[in-house]
């Protein structure tokens, strides 16, 4: 709520108030009053305190709707400020590996679970961007389309897990279902961020022709191989004996995620470990800024006729008071 005057040197003369007030106190002090009279009993009937001080209030009724009418000539306003905001978003599709060598717990949990909450931040830290869902292991399908609702995005990213694919890693179907996503899109950047852990070894597309697909949509692609470097622990199931864990070559096919990056005017990156994965996904999140133009106006309404009425009450009630109950004689 925003107040203003939009006449505001009429409040200038309520300094003539003060003046006022002093006039009056002044010109009180000089003068008296004279009555002939033949007899002291009408005078000794008077309460001097009913009709001598009280008088003083119509001073004040008087002096306040004076102040009341210079406040209204200066036109008082309310007024309430609103934003039209103008915004070119972002088209975002994540391609998830859900193979199970993503259950590897070089990352804390685990490569999915650090994934999937460091995603879901990312997801949340968005504005006006559309956010899709891509997962893959043996092929590839849409979770979740373009959509700006996030809670929807992170609601279904908290449900991923592996096993609900075939297993295997199709890097490249992936991809290609991503920007399939993309394709018909008309934001001003189209991006895919892409999180694996292994090498493509299923689907019939390859890394490499998608990314030149991409390329061709003007889709920029950001890579992220997720996975220590060396040997992962990796929990294995075993019909016989229980879970047991196993030790992993990590292997990460970064010359072809590389490339894809490039292909796309991308980047790649990798991660070693969870605080590595926040810092990759928090240096996307800076990268692909959304532009925002924000125009602000205000809406402005007459309050003029407030003081107004209150004055013209004010000086009314003045000028009645003084011709009865406060009335002077003479």
């Amino acid at each position: 709520m925003i107040l203003r005057f939009a006449d505001p040197a009429y409040l200038v003369l309520l300094l003539g108030v003060p003046l006022l007030a002093w006039w009056y106190v002044a010109r009180g002090r000089g003068r008296t009053g004279s009555l002939r009279y033949s007899s002291l009993a009408a005078v000794a009937r008077a309460d001097r305190r009913r009709t001598g001080r009280r008088r003083h209030a119509l001073f004040v009724l008087r002096s306040l709707g004076l102040a009341a009418l210079v406040v209204a000539f200066a036109r008082p306003q309310t007024g309430v400020t609103a934003e039209n905001v103008t915004t070119e978003g972002i088209d975002i599709v994540l391609a998830f590996d859900l193979s199970t060598s993503m259950l590897a717990e070089d990352l804390e949990p685990n490569r999915i679970e650090a994934a999937k909450a460091v995603a879901a931040d990312f997801v949340q830290g968005r504005r006006n961007d559309r956010i899709g869902l891509v997962v893959f292991a043996g092929d590839a399908f849409t979770q979740v389309p373009l959509t700006l609702d996030y809670g929807i995005v992170n609601t279904v990213l908290g449900e991923l897990e592996t096993g609900i694919l075939e297993d295997g890693t199709a890097i490249g179907m992936g991809l290609a279902t991503a920007v399939k996503r993309l394709q018909g899109s008309s934001a001003e950047s189209k991006v895919v961020v892409l999180l694996t852990d292994g090498q493509n070894n299923r689907g019939e597309i390859d890394p490499v022709t998608a990314a030149q697909l991409a390329a061709a949509l003007d889709i920029r692609i950001y890579a992220v191989g997720a996975g220590t470097r060396g040997v992962a622990r990796v929990p294995v199931d075993d019909p016989l004996f229980g879970r047991r864990y196993a030790q992993m070559q990590v292997d990460i096919d970064e010359p072809t995620l590389q490339e894809v990056a490039d292909l796309t005017d991308g980047r790649y990156f990798r991660a070693t470990d969870r605080e590595s994965l926040e810092a990759i996904w928090a240096e996307i999140d800076a990268l692909e800024t959304t532009e925002i133009e924000v125009e602000q106006f205000t809406r402005y309404g007459e309050l003029f006729h407030v003081p107004l009425a209150a004055g013209l009450v004010l000086l009314l009630l003045e000028m009645t008071l003084g011709r009865t109950v406060l009335r002077k004689i003479p």
